[in-house]
């Protein structure tokens, strides 16, 4: 393998844990409809990989659901209500994070090639330190445990699109070049954050939240389904700026040994 890498920085839900990255979905599902509003699922997933209150923020303002928490409670949002939706979703997400933890298909096998050939792992997160403190330990006892973790509460609260955590991390792992990290992530906050960053970017199609479908609703498709799917997320993923996109894990390894 080449040596042109000395780390690697991975998003968690959806790149590296959570399959479809459900766990926040089904959070800010819940708590919006406690405010009388239902989002869609798209609606839910469009800021995912941004801070979570920053996402909330962000979907509050979406046009249609703006519209609807005006006639839901006569007023259009305010950053109060930012405040009262997040409030809900917290705890809810606390609730069942330990459930989403689990290795998505190939990561242990990647990390561990990644590792053999000296390159260090490390990783970013929309979720705070607060989640984090349930989600690293439990991806530990699945097998999965980055070199470093950083959430937006390590960089004042300037989470992604911004590129400071990614900035941590090369701090911490003694990267001596921005051109000598890689990022990987599931969602186009990810990818901008990368670009952010300087670093060699990457998308990973399968489990991502861009593909949006658990591992049973993607394995149940066919083939030709299978490759739309992956296909739709691809044209997202390169259109936000991704260097490459892969479909697993499992081919991360070998397109870095493949990069000058």
């Amino acid at each position: 393998m080449t040596n042109r890498f000395e780390a690697v920085i991975f998003d968690w839900a959806g790149t590296t844990v959570d399959y479809g990255c459900f766990a926040p979905v089904r959070a800010f599902q819940e708590a919006f409809k406690e405010f009388g509003v239902t989002p869609t699922m798209d609606e839910t997933r469009k800021p995912m990989g941004m801070l979570k209150h920053d996402h909330i923020n962000t979907m509050l303002h979406m046009n249609r659901i703006a519209r609807t928490w005006e006639d839901a409670h006569g007023t259009a949002p305010t950053d109060a209500d930012v405040d009262a939706v997040y409030s809900h979703f917290e705890p809810k997400l606390l609730s069942i994070l330990d459930n989403y933890a689990d290795p998505k298909p190939g990561v242990i096998e990647a990390v561990a090639a990644l590792r053999d050939v000296g390159i260090k792992i490390g990783s970013t997160t929309g979720y705070t330190d607060k989640m984090m403190e349930i989600v690293v330990p439990k991806a530990a006892e699945n097998g999965y445990s980055p070199d470093f973790w950083i959430s937006p509460d390590g960089t004042n609260g300037f989470g992604r699109p911004y590129p400071y955590m990614v900035f941590r991390n090369l701090e911490k792992l003694g990267v001596t070049d921005v051109r000598r990290a890689a990022k990987v992530g599931d969602t186009l906050s990810d990818i901008r954050e990368g670009k952010n960053a300087g670093v060699f970017t990457i998308g990973v199609t399968e489990g991502s939240s861009q593909m949006a479908l658990s591992q049973d609703e993607f394995e149940a498709l066919s083939e030709a389904g299978k490759a739309q799917a992956r296909a739709a997320a691809r044209e997202a993923f390169v259109n936000a700026g991704a260097d490459a996109v892969i479909d697993t894990m499992a081919e991360l390894p070998t397109l870095l040994a493949q990069i000058a």
